[in-house]
């Protein structure tokens, strides 16, 4: 497929060079050219790997346009505009539909206004958030959970796959971001948990090896315990996914709770210890963080 993707950050530059490596024409865009250059001379250049030095010029012709940056914000600052991707989508001679493909953790409201646009202006779109963090996206292996329409999801599953496991569509316009946020207020509520167990463990000497290795055969076991454990008790939170990007997943979650009426108490708690260590300058930590607040 010829495929443009945007925004190459921690997730982005390895899912766009998945892509690149299966054989796609994959051209890329990233605010910092220097990155988008770094990028293009990893994955061979040529007719594989090209950049554009606009949104635009990236939609302009691919079959799919993936987007991977921050916020709302920033997906109506690269969606929209006269350089925005958006004016960039026009139908070819044989009016093929091109898909936008939103991996970005935002806002279901974003989710659903983008999907209106895009039945308006006769292309397509997707929410699809992904999970599995730094670690899955080098190793080609997310799982990503969808919102829109399965043809449209079946036209560029073919790509998406370069750098999945799983992929899911959830329902309509939106589903994949509700997805999302259900995925990031289990996690908070599992960390929470095994910083407080690991905390009470450590307080009363016990071996915290032979401990996570017993644990993670019983029922606690769980993808939180079995790759963050250790390296909490090791005080190591060098990791991909920085507390700061939750805080900002949760601060949806919570606006969508209060929206449809739904009691998150334990991500609200949660979140306000996320905000003191951020505080503390520690906003680019793994969220596994958390065991922070209660050795200090």
């Amino acid at each position: 497929m010829k495929v443009a993707f945007i925004g190459l950050g921690v997730m982005g530059y390895p899912m766009a060079g998945h892509m690149a490596k299966a054989g796609h024409q994959v051209m890329v865009y990233n605010r910092t050219q220097a990155k988008a250059q770094a990028w293009c001379d990893e994955y061979g250049g040529g007719n594989i790997a090209t950049i554009a030095d606009t949104p635009k010029k990236a939609a302009q012709g691919a079959e799919a346009i993936f987007i991977c940056v921050g916020n709302d914000d920033d997906v109506r600052a690269i969606c929209y505009g006269d350089d925005g991707v958006f004016a960039g989508i026009t139908p070819d001679d044989n009016n093929a539909k091109q898909i936008v493909v939103d991996h970005t953790t935002a806002s279901a409201d974003l989710a659903e206004e983008l999907g209106q646009y895009a039945r308006a202006n006769g292309f397509g779109f997707l929410d699809a958030p992904v999970s599995g963090g730094e670690a899955g996206a080098q190793n080609g292996v997310l799982t990503v959970m969808v919102g829109g329409e399965m043809q449209d999801l079946q036209q560029v599953t073919p790509a998406m796959q370069c750098y999945s496991k799983n992929i899911t569509l959830m329902g309509k316009h939106g589903a994949g971001q509700l997805t999302k946020m259900v995925n990031q207020i289990f996690i908070t509520g599992i960390v929470q948990s095994l910083a407080e167990g690991l905390n009470f463990a450590m307080n009363e000497g016990l071996d915290c090896e032979k401990l996570i290795a017993t644990l993670k055969m019983g029922a606690a076991q769980s993808w939180q315990l079995d790759n963050r454990a250790e390296t909490m008790v090791q005080d190591k939170f060098d990791f991909g996914f920085g507390l700061d990007w939750m805080i900002k997943d949760l601060n949806y979650a919570l606006a969508r709770g209060q929206k449809n009426g739904s009691k998150l108490e334990v991500a609200e708690i949660v979140r306000g210890y996320y905000q003191e260590l951020s505080a503390q300058n520690c906003g680019r930590m793994d969220t596994s963080a958390l065991i922070k607040r209660l050795r200090s």
